[in-house]
């Protein structure tokens, strides 16, 4: 049997299309993940995805998977702790960075009810059509990323340039970078469509 065309960023590694086939892309509305995933951004930079995926059993262990409440209780004994953990990657600025941003999540969710209600804002609630046709199509970053880490930086959020703010919009859903002859572009597009409805729903529900 042929295998089905995939975004060529994910071949040559089992993890890398097992994670592009079953998450990259997919709408996400859960708070706790969009947690996870902003966090799991932030400590790529400098260092490739790859590095990441492989740590991220670790990294729910280490950050009580990913619960924003606890993160935000942690000490410095916590991050003493954190820096002696070789299952994570050992960065105090990151470590550091991880608990302020839980702290600052909380805030958004106090604010708009949660963090999915805010972040979506940022695409009116669905990801935008995109007909990218090879990877020199896809950019590192957009006017609504260079809008979102503005606003998370002002919040008080840190590791949220707006290159990384753009790869969290991809991997949440918050825009369907698969390229056009990926399998995964038309059913993301119709999960897109979706999203929206529920977006909608929601916000009458909260009217």
């Amino acid at each position: 049997m042929t295998d089905p065309a995939r975004c060529p960023w994910c071949l040559g590694s089992e993890t890398y299309v097992r994670y592009h086939d079953e998450e990259w892309g997919v709408p996400v509305h859960d708070d706790r993940l969009l947690f996870e995933f902003l966090t799991l951004e932030g400590a790529q930079a400098g260092l490739s995805w790859s590095t990441i995926l492989a740590k991220r059993a670790n990294y729910r262990h280490a950050f009580c998977d990913f619960d924003p409440h606890r993160v935000a209780r942690f000490k410095a004994r916590d991050v003493d702790r954190l820096m002696k953990d070789a299952g994570i990657v050992r960065n105090r600025l990151k470590i550091e960075s991880t608990i302020g941003n839980a702290k600052a999540f909380l805030q958004v969710q106090t604010e708009f009810g949660s963090f999915d209600a805010y972040v979506w804002r940022f695409v009116e609630g669905s990801s935008p059509v995109t007909r990218r046709r090879s990877m020199r199509d896809v950019p590192a970053k957009t006017s609504v990323s260079d809008a979102l880490s503005k606003n998370l930086k002002q919040r008080g959020f840190r590791f949220v340039g707006s290159t990384i703010c753009y790869a969290f919009m991809q991997a949440v859903g918050m825009v369907n970078d698969h390229l056009v002859n990926c399998h995964r572009n038309a059913p993301l597009a119709t999960a897109a469509a979706q999203s929206q409805t529920l977006a909608l729903a929601r916000r009458k529900t909260r009217a």
